[in-house]
């Protein structure tokens, strides 16, 4: 009797919600993914991805730009420059050189201060490797919000399948309740047949075996919700003490499995496929970029500064001279060593290994596709077959309940048609569970983007 109080206390305590807590708020399945779009960690670091790749995108059209620059200089003379002259006055030799007025200690030039301060400005003017590579920043923003899509078609893959995997649990917690319920309901009238001496002893600890079996499953379906929960919670990104809860059952998702699904396996709609169209392009775009290093290059120079030089620190009294320029400069490569051709042939070689990687990665999302639809096929075909074996399950343990409150039957014959109901009841939902399972699969590899 101590175990039959222990799971009565169990059941109470499952039955009536803990005092002082509220009750958790049930969110649907569109509200779950709503919230993981706007919490996850995955979806955030991907729209700051985008944005910047935006800020390198601008960064780099500013090389089209005049590029302006403000200098400032000083220089303090440690040692003069001494500049040595020949005056020639009609003699030869060494009288010439050494003649009067050359001096043989020369000349020191220069001031012991020199300050320098201007402007200097350069734009290219042509320049074909520049403007390809701002091609590929572009497709570099590209590649950034395409990965911030995969991200939030993976989130959503995740925040339906751990959806639908608390919904499971649950079910299975129901199903294990109902399992107890009716164990306790056969050892209470098993024990009235017993005091009467309509039972054996056998039968009462069977009824009492059977009771104890079905407390470990209620609990364990009881932890598989709440960890669950917490899945779903973490998916989503919210605190893993946040009071909420799913709503509905697996049987509301029912009718979906009497809905087409697509037969094909065109996965040009996927996220992975859409990323390396991207990059072949980047590679292709690659390739001109470095044929474009043999093209000329051409740019505009300009710079304006004013320069003073004295012995002393009296400011006002130097005397600045300007000096400015404008010009052009023409870059024509020639020869470096053979480093322009390899880098060529290098960037094809890329280029190849990508289209082998995708016609590869395409099979393996085609396979990924085909699985998934022979699941859903297979899980429609088991859902139909379990939920007519619940009807008749149910209806055989009626027929077998009756039998044994006549005691026409025994509790074994009882127990065998409780144990084909429960598995029944399991059967249909984990049915409905691989098929909607399979389903958020496959629309996760075809590219089915919630917010569309």
């Amino acid at each position: 009797m101590k175990q039959i109080l222990i799971s009565l206390l169990f059941a109470a305590m499952a039955a009536v919600p803990a005092l002082g807590q509220d009750a958790p708020a049930a969110i649907s399945l569109q509200e779950a993914i709503k919230i993981a779009l706007s919490e996850n960690a995955s979806v955030k670091v991907a729209d700051l991805e985008i944005e910047r790749t935006g800020y390198a995108r601008k960064g780099a059209y500013a090389s089209l730009f005049p590029k302006i620059d403000g200098t400032g200089s000083y220089q303090r003379t440690i040692k003069k420059q001494v500049m040595y002259m020949d005056f020639n006055f009609g003699g030869t030799g060494s009288e010439a050189s050494e003649g009067s007025g050359g001096g043989r200690d020369g000349i020191e030039m220069g001031r012991w201060n020199t300050w320098s301060t201007g402007v200097s400005a350069s734009m290219p003017l042509v320049n074909a490797q520049l403007w390809k590579s701002l091609k590929i920043s572009g497709e570099d923003v590209d590649m950034a919000v395409e990965k911030a899509r995969s991200s939030r078609i993976e989130t959503v893959t995740q925040v339906k399948k751990a959806y639908y995997t608390v919904l499971l649990a649950k079910e299975a917690f129901e199903v294990y309740k109902s399992v107890y319920e009716n164990a306790m309901d056969n050892l209470s009238l098993t024990e009235k047949k017993y005091n009467a001496q309509r039972a054996s002893e056998l039968d009462l600890t069977r009824a009492k075996t059977a009771v104890a079996n079905a407390i470990p499953n209620v609990y364990d379906s009881e932890n598989a919700v709440e960890l669950g929960l917490w899945q779903l919670k973490a998916v989503m990104g919210v605190a893993l003490d946040s009071n909420i809860d799913v709503a509905g059952t697996l049987s509301d998702y029912a009718s979906e499995l009497d809905r087409p699904f697509p037969e094909t396996d065109d996965v040009s709609g996927n996220s992975t496929i859409r990323q390396l169209s991207i990059q072949a392009a980047q590679l292709a775009d690659n390739i001109k970029l470095q044929q474009y290093a043999n093209i000329p290059t051409l740019a505009l120079a300009f710079n304006y500064s004013i320069n003073a030089m004295a012995n002393d620190y009296k400011f006002s009294e130097y005397r600045w001279s300007p000096y400015s320029y404008v010009g052009l400069s023409l870059s024509i490569p020639i020869f470096n060593g053979g480093k322009r051709y390899h880098d060529i042939k290098q960037a094809k070689v890329q280029a190849a290994e990508l289209d082998i990687q995708r016609a590869n990665t395409e099979r393996q999302l085609q396979i990924s596709v085909r699985s998934s639809l022979a699941t859903m096929g297979t899980a429609t075909k088991s859902y139909a077959s379990a939920a007519s074996a619940v009807e008749t399950a149910e209806k055989a343990y009626g027929i077998a309940r009756q039998s044994y409150d006549v005691g026409r039957s025994t509790l074994t014959d009882l127990g065998d048609a409780q144990l084909a109901l429960t598995q029944s009841k399991l059967g249909v939902c984990q049915a409905i569970y691989s098929f909607l399972n399979a389903k958020s699969d496959l629309e996760g590899t075809l590219g089915a983007d919630f917010q569309q």
